[in-house]
């Protein structure tokens, strides 16, 4: 005979708080002491207790779920931010389901309809751009929503990111103070990506200050992957007139360009200059460092779940966009233009 399952009286008890103390830890665990809460979580997990989330969300009880979904786990962009999102929003009492939509807003709006049908308490996006229809959903269910990664001064909804365009800007100004001419821009597809098109922008912007422009023949888009940028470079090098510097959209990209250039026997930076943008994990590693642009995706994470956390159990508090400053870091991939 199976034993019977443990309920919150026996929680209660094992934990030596009231019933009502261990429903409030669940429910509001920003009104609960930390040393409190981790009593009732010991006993929860020696009693094996599960709570009935369903019961709870038919009576209007906060499932304690946040909704993170994001365009891609498969590579280093988001890793980081994720990471801190979630051990933040932990901290904070609640627990993320996380899905990704392969860079497809229209499947972003599926996914956050699910979501939705699962009584989520609050949602998360990647960017400021998304279907009408997904704002309109989340409108229409008054969902504490929160936007992250890219900042605008104003958003659908509270923003907490960086300043895509000036990151790109900061690289583009750099390459062309080094004085060059002759310079190719590696790029993920930039359709349903606002990130993406910022930083082109922004490095767009200031190349015009030296009266540079990428031609349209090294003006590249490739997938977010080592490989495809490392075939993209391969053949960009292979042409009669090569650039003297290749200015990345993401450090992933970087990457597969510098692996490119020092399979072709390609000098970086004596003969060509390149650049990122995220300085993920492994770039101060790469032999030569990748001169790249800091985004904070540590900090984006941490300070998105406090903002998310806070429109939940503040829904009247009024909650600012926060922009995260970019940061050139520069390291030994990029070098002074001089003729041959």
């Amino acid at each position: 005979m199976k034993d019977k399952k443990a309920d919150i009286i026996a929680v209660a008890k094992a934990a030596r708080v009231s019933p009502s103390t261990v429903s409030r830890s669940f429910n509001h665990p920003e009104l609960v002491k930390a040393s409190t809460r981790k009593k009732i979580d010991t006993a929860v997990r020696q009693l094996g207790y599960i709570r009935n989330r369903a019961a709870q969300t038919i009576h209007g009880i906060r499932s304690g779920t946040v909704g993170l979904i994001v365009p891609t786990v498969d590579h280093a962009i988001f890793a980081e931010l994720i990471q801190s999102f979630s051990e933040a929003i932990e901290e904070l009492g609640f627990t993320i389901l996380l899905a990704s939509h392969g860079y497809d807003l229209q499947r972003e709006y599926a996914i956050t309809r699910k979501m939705l049908e699962h009584r989520v308490d609050g949602m998360a996006l990647i960017g400021i751009e998304h279907e009408a229809e997904t704002f309109g959903l989340l409108d229409s269910q008054d969902v504490p929503t929160v936007l992250l990664w890219n900042y605008a001064k104003t958003s659908h909804f509270t923003s907490v990111g960086s300043d895509n365009f000036r990151a790109g800007w900061l690289v583009g100004h750099h390459i062309g103070g080094l004085k060059h001419t002759r310079i190719a821009g590696l790029f993920p597809p930039l359709s349903g990506n606002d990130r993406a098109a910022q930083r082109r922008a922004g490095v767009e912007t200031a190349l015009a200050a030296f009266g540079v422009q990428i031609p349209e023949i090294w003006d590249i888009e490739t997938p977010y992957s080592l490989g495809a940028a490392k075939d993209a470079v391969t053949r960009l090098m292979s042409r009669e007139v090569t650039p003297t510097a290749i200015i990345c959209g993401n450090d992933v990209l970087a990457w597969g360009a510098l692996h490119a250039l020092s399979r072709a026997g390609v000098n970086v930076p004596k003969d060509v200059s390149v650049t990122g943008i995220g300085d993920f994990t492994g770039s101060r590693d790469f032999e030569p460092g990748l001169t790249t642009v800091r985004i904070p995706a540590r900090q984006i994470g941490a300070k998105a779940a406090q903002t998310i956390a806070s429109k939940i159990t503040a829904p009247d508090q009024e909650v600012a966009n926060t922009l995260v400053i970019p940061e050139l870091v520069l390291r030994q991939t990029c070098a002074v233009f001089s003729e041959k």
